[in-house]
């Protein structure tokens, strides 16, 4: 959201700037820059640039502005190709083999970060329910601390919650955001019938689900290492903490964070890591260390870097035998 909420601004900016400008010619008032005028359509705001030229009448005769409607042809090209990029959901299915006696199906939705999906997620919701899960866990950062909307989050887990249970763990974005806010959406989760694993374990029967806060992976206390007596499923929200996770007796980790790497590279990887680690090792997919399966999920939302490139919005289907 934060690509569609930056071409709002600078295309209404310019659209503005234009017409302030018009207006200030035919009055005698001291000018906008035509530099000024230029930079807000080189920047994204060619859209707005062009409009305000032709409604306004202004600047339509001026060579060097005859670089506005080419802009304007660019960025809808490249708009279009980021929109599709940024909001085109896939699924991605793995399987695990943990010695079940009946196979259970695992949704995973991870780093949503407001992203929007459909009316009140319907898309998203959709391609959950197409998955048919048995579960369906969500690892954390469906809220974005620079553009925060709780009523998304909301009206996604109120979908999830019809499709099959839902079990949750924070990721950091939650924990950044800390507060009176924070803790009424968890209460609503919580009134939904939404299962908080935050540092605690739960026995299915067949197999171990447990969940890590992400306030925890540091100094992580909460409960002993698993014995070999069931298989552990495993929820946590940041990768990077696997020899965690392995010590803990966990079969199966499902995560996310890393987004991919924002940018994939074609024979090389994921660009980028949260932690601004270049060409990250593990950046999405089903990971074996040590016989321990880690899974990274690509997500669905962006938070600092506002644009995916080669690397669609996941649901992760884990069919677990």
């Amino acid at each position: 959201m934060l690509l569609v909420y930056w071409l709002i601004l600078v295309n209404l900016v310019a659209f503005i700037l234009y017409g302030a400008d018009k207006s200030y010619a035919k009055k005698g008032k001291r000018r906008i820059p035509e530099r000024t005028l230029l930079f807000w359509a080189w920047i994204g705001g060619s859209i707005g640039a062009f409009l305000g030229m032709r409604i306004f009448h202004h600047k339509t005769l001026k060579p060097k502005f005859f670089v506005a409607p080419v802009l304007m042809a660019l960025e809808i090209v490249i708009c279009g190709v980021c929109l599709f990029e940024n909001y085109h959901l896939v699924t991605t299915e793995y399987e695990a083999d943990l010695g079940l006696a009946s196979d259970i199906t695992v949704v995973q939705v991870s780093d949503l970060h407001n992203q929007i999906f459909g009316i009140k997620e319907g898309a998203l919701l959709k391609r959950i329910e197409k998955a048919d899960p048995d579960i369906i866990v969500v690892t954390g950062d469906v809220v974005d601390k620079s553009h925060t909307n709780y009523g998304i989050a909301l009206d996604f887990f109120k979908g999830a919650v019809k499709i099959a249970p839902v079990y949750y763990v924070t990721g950091n974005h939650e924990k950044w955001l800390a507060g009176p806010k924070m803790d009424k959406l968890f209460a609503d989760m919580k009134e939904m019938g939404v299962v908080f694993l935050e540092d605690t374990y739960i026995d299915m029967g067949e197999y171990i689900l447990a969940g890590i806060s992400d306030g925890s992976l540091e100094s992580f206390v909460a409960y002993p290492p698993f014995d070999e007596s069931k298989p552990v499923i495993m929820l946590a929200h940041e990768p990077q903490y696997s020899p965690l996770y392995k010590n803990l007796g966990a079969d199966l980790v499902l995560t996310g964070h890393y987004h991919g790497g924002q940018i994939i590279i074609p024979g090389v990887g994921g660009l980028v890591s949260p932690e601004f680690e270049i060409f990250p090792k593990m950046y999405q997919g089903m990971n074996d260390i040590d016989g321990m399966k880690l899974v990274i999920s690509r997500g669905l939302g962006n938070s600092i870097l506002p644009v995916r490139i080669n690397n669609y919005p996941e649901v992760v289907v884990v069919k677990v035998h």
